[in-house]
């Protein structure tokens, strides 16, 4: 009886669980998508993130108004650089890349919204427990920090992200998508830059904002 009564006591121990700000595992590898109705674009990429070496690759296809694009770039915050590269005309462009890394994880000050199961609660396996946090960002504009709100969905055991809706006067709504997601690196040459681009020149552009993470989509 008193191991029944254990048990009983640690199942409500576990349901009455206050879910916390996390951080996303270091090392990620899968697919995303990225909509923004009000840009009318549309877009899925493979990624590799490295928290620990502070490194982003995607390779991404999508539409953007009524053309197409392909993206292939590999971000490396501690060099500050981003290569854009191009297989097909086996070219390499070197440019500068103006902003911090910035881990995939939820805000300390960021409010639970809600904790809820994808799917189903009936049967083992049939549903994933997650959770959605609200918030709001600062982000800096050339004269002045602009307010973004977002809404993000991580689920409960390994903060794995799962969808976040970002938005401010700038960029409007983005909703970004993952999905495969897979805990490690496949490949972790993904995130080395090629040979090709070995011998690339930064390239400075005159009258234009640096690129950054931010801006490729």
């Amino acid at each position: 009886m008193r191991v029944l009564v254990l048990l009983v006591c640690l199942s409500v121990g576990c349901l009455a669980h206050t879910p916390r700000p996390c951080r996303s595992p270091a090392l990620l590898t899968g697919r995303l998508s990225v909509s923004s109705p009000s840009k009318k674009m549309m877009a899925f990429a493979k990624y590799s993130y490295d928290a620990l070496g502070e490194r982003i690759r995607l390779r991404e296809i999508g539409h953007y108004g009524n053309k197409t694009f392909h993206h292939d770039v590999l971000l490396l915050y501690r060099q500050r650089v981003m290569y854009k590269i191009n297989y097909k005309n086996h070219t390499c462009c070197k440019k500068r890349l103006c902003v911090g890394f910035h881990p995939m994880a939820i805000p300390r000050n960021a409010t639970l919204l809600a904790q809820v199961v994808l799917g189903s609660s009936s049967g083992p396996g049939q549903g994933v427990l997650v959770n959605t946090w609200l918030g709001e960002l600062h982000m800096k504009n050339k004269t002045h920090k602009e307010p973004a709100k977002y809404m993000s969905t991580v689920t409960e055991f390994g903060c794995v992200p799962v969808s976040t809706v970002f938005h401010s006067n700038r960029t409007g709504w983005v909703v970004t998508s993952f999905f495969n997601n897979v805990i490690g690196l496949a490949d972790p040459q993904e995130l080395i830059p090629p040979a090709m681009c070995k011998d690339a020149q930064l390239e400075e552009e005159d009258g234009e904002e640096p690129e950054s993470f931010f801006s490729l989509f």
